[in-house]
């Protein structure tokens, strides 16, 4: 997305398979950017091994070894989609009485587009600031050495972006023709274990 991070009211740092989500929202707070940490999500076939404890329990843990306080973070700990994600992560902030205006959403590379398009309707009247690793693509597949595995969620997390919005669970981004072009060329490559059955062919 572009976005240049800036001071928010809560940084909310989706879970993953990827650890460095969680390196990445510790860094932002340290840096001033949120007061207050919320780690959202449980399992999925891709971190039930890596997070047997799940991926928000595994993210909390993580940043108090990086020296965040325990009180300046909360969990939330069932979401298994990014919908869920921002759902119960407003949910819980609500519970707390935290009030708030904007959000810092810490995410893979990859998913900004798509936790901003889904947390724009999902939690409208709300500023949404995106943030991820600061690294390029190889080096990103450098750091998650699996190749297929994070091709086949990009694939997946276009997809989503392109029949999401007419199913009314996030709002419509425009996908521009060679990045279409390039999702069917994936498609018919085989990198599909991620795709919506009933929406492979959705775009075009």
């Amino acid at each position: 997305m572009h976005h240049d991070p800036r001071p928010c009211s809560v940084a909310i740092g989706l879970g993953s398979h990827d650890l460095g989500v969680a390196d990445m929202t510790v860094r932002l707070y340290q840096g001033g950017m949120a007061p207050l940490i919320v780690f959202t999500g449980a399992t999925s076939p891709t971190t039930r091994a890596r997070m047997p404890r799940g991926e928000a329990v595994h993210y909390r843990e993580r940043a108090l070894e990086l020296g965040v306080p325990d009180r300046a973070v909360l969990i939330e700990p069932r979401a298994r989609n990014t919908g869920e994600n921002i759902r119960f992560s407003r949910a819980v902030l609500e519970e707390a009485g935290v009030p708030i205006s904007s959000v810092l959403l810490v995410s893979k590379p990859y998913e900004e587009r798509r936790a901003h398009a889904t947390a724009r309707k999902l939690w409208p009247g709300v500023t949404f600031v995106c943030a991820s690793a600061p690294v390029t693509f190889e080096e990103y597949l450098a750091s998650i050495q699996n190749d297929r595995m994070v091709i086949d969620m990009l694939v997946g997390a276009l997809q989503r972006l392109m029949i999401y919005p007419a199913r009314g669970f996030m709002a419509a981004d425009p996908v521009p023709d060679d990045v279409a072009a390039a999702y069917e060329r994936l498609c018919r490559a085989g990198f599909t274990s991620r795709l919506i059955a009933d929406g492979a062919n959705a775009y075009g």
